[in-house]
């Protein structure tokens, strides 16, 4: 392949991007919306419920206590329910929030960011994503970020889409690592990725690792540098290592450390000046 059409390829990739951002911004603002209705009306059952719950108590001893103590129960699964419907109706609001503050970023525009939501909120959506393809898909997640971490200047689509390339990659290299213990029968090997995040000094630090197949030595030499996968065709472009060489290196003038070992394990860690 020429570097001609590595480079189409590479147009082609980031204009793919670009749409996507523009389709996400579009449902996003569609979503919010109705969101917006079930949190609204989410509070307004959680006050009638509380006023249910104040009838109710006033109706002591003037009902038998078996139906008393199911009423008192009702409202009170009702309650609980309405306090998840909330919840989460909040925190997809914050996810889509996230998703629109991407979207709008210009291209090489550093933008104040919570690191820690932007890193949780991708590797769940890919891991969702993961999902959607193969309801058997099954991994553990640990997340491990500093407290109290300030915002930092980054490209947030940027530095987001590095996070996901890696992250995917990393689902991927269980997903093949548990067929492969499952052929030797061996039933114990638990999925794991490990996400971290934190500030060493001058420097953002974000690691993401898994217990995977690992890279093959012929692979690691040239993965930054060659359109280069592991994967089967349709399954990848070889692209995706390049595109995140080229964000964290030349986008934010940072570098990029890897530990991996065939077979077992690899991190990726992503070390961003600020």
């Amino acid at each position: 392949m020429t570097e001609t059409d590595i480079l189409r390829k590479q147009l082609l990739e980031q204009q793919k991007y670009a749409s996507l951002g523009k389709l996400s911004a579009g449902i996003a603002h569609e979503i919010q919306n109705p969101l917006n209705f079930v949190i609204n009306f989410s509070k307004m059952s959680e006050k009638l419920l509380a006023e249910m719950q104040e009838i109710i108590h006033d109706m002591d001893g003037k009902v038998n206590d078996d139906d008393m103590a199911e009423l008192e129960d009702i409202t009170a699964d009702l309650t609980t329910n309405m306090e998840k419907i909330r919840e989460h109706g909040e925190r997809a609001i914050s996810i889509i929030q996230g998703i629109l503050l991407i979207s709008r970023g210009k291209t090489g525009e550093r933008m104040p960011t919570d690191i820690p939501k932007m890193i949780h909120e991708y590797v769940w959506l890919a891991y969702h994503s993961q999902r959607a393809r193969d309801k058997a898909f099954n991994v553990t997640i640990r997340e491990d970020y500093e407290e109290g971490m300030e915002k930092f200047m980054v490209i947030p689509q940027d530095l987001s889409r590095a996070v996901l390339n890696v992250v995917n990659n990393a689902y991927y290299a269980v997903k093949e690592r548990e067929k492969e213990e499952k052929e030797k029968g061996n039933t114990e090997y638990v999925p794991t990725i490990t996400v971290k995040a934190k500030k060493d000094g001058g420097n953002l630090v974000i690691s993401i690792g898994d217990n995977g197949t690992g890279i093959p030595d012929d692979i690691l030499t040239r993965l930054f540098h060659e359109t280069v996968t592991t994967k089967p065709i349709g399954h990848g472009t070889g692209l995706g290592m390049q595109i995140t060489h080229d964000i964290i290196v030349n986008g934010h003038k940072g570098k990029i450390d890897i530990e991996t070992k065939e077979g077992e394990s690899t991190t990726f860690t992503f070390v961003i000046p600020v």
